[in-house]
């Protein structure tokens, strides 16, 4: 959006980020919670909305090893359930639960062309998983590519390039989506839209009035 605003002439732009609950979302350690989840390989997981503007299938016909989990409840959950059948549907989850079960996961896959941000994705990294994804609007603007997330045209490529990442990198680098960092960064950029005051004298009385903008 900045830069076609920058297109269009406009100048003396600041991005205002989204943040996320970093102290919900953080890395876990719970082996009883992942056993549950895991068959052979990593575990490759999905969260959100289960419709077809997702992308969903891309990620489930991906020929990738692993355990592929489908976090999240829509239209299209019933037919993708019976035509991937080792894939493990969770259904909606949300809160210290949803947390828990994104932490466990090895790969964050996120299979959107369409989302325009994908917060998501900042929650996974704030639990240290790394993201694969779509080099497509929403993921170009919040992965560094090669060091908290992979995008690429090929999504299993993706998913191989990020199973190799640095989980602490990805930790660090959400720590600055911060609730406090994004309430901050709004702050940092207001302006006080009061014109100064001007004072008029006559005959010795004062009299305060505001200049018009």
């Amino acid at each position: 959006m900045r830069s076609d605003l920058q297109r269009h002439g406009f100048r003396n732009l600041a991005i205002w980020a989204r943040g996320v609950d970093t102290g919900l979302f953080r890395p876990r350690t719970d082996e009883t919670l992942r056993a549950q989840l895991a068959r052979p390989g990593p575990v490759l997981m999905y969260v959100g909305r289960v419709a077809v503007e997702k992308s969903i299938e891309d990620f489930l016909a991906a020929r990738v090893g692993g355990t592929k989990v489908v976090i999240g409840d829509g239209p299209a959950l019933p037919d993708l359930r019976q035509r991937y059948p080792t894939a493990v549907f969770l259904g909606f989850k949300f809160g210290e639960e949803l947390a828990q079960l994104i932490a466990c996961a090895d790969v964050f896959v996120f299979p959107s062309r369409t989302d325009t941000f994908g917060i998501v994705m900042l929650e996974a990294m704030a639990a240290g998983v790394p993201v694969a994804a779509y080099p497509t609007t929403g993921p170009i603007d919040v992965i560094r590519d090669g060091e908290v997330g992979a995008l690429d045209e090929d999504l299993a490529l993706a998913i191989g390039r990020a199973l190799r990442l640095d989980r602490r990198a990805c930790r660090e680098y959400a720590l600055g989506f911060s609730w406090r960092k994004a309430t901050g960064q709004f702050l940092a950029n207001l302006v006080d839209a009061r014109q100064p005051s001007t004072v008029d004298r006559v005959d010795g009385t004062a009299s305060v009035s505001r200049a018009r903008g």
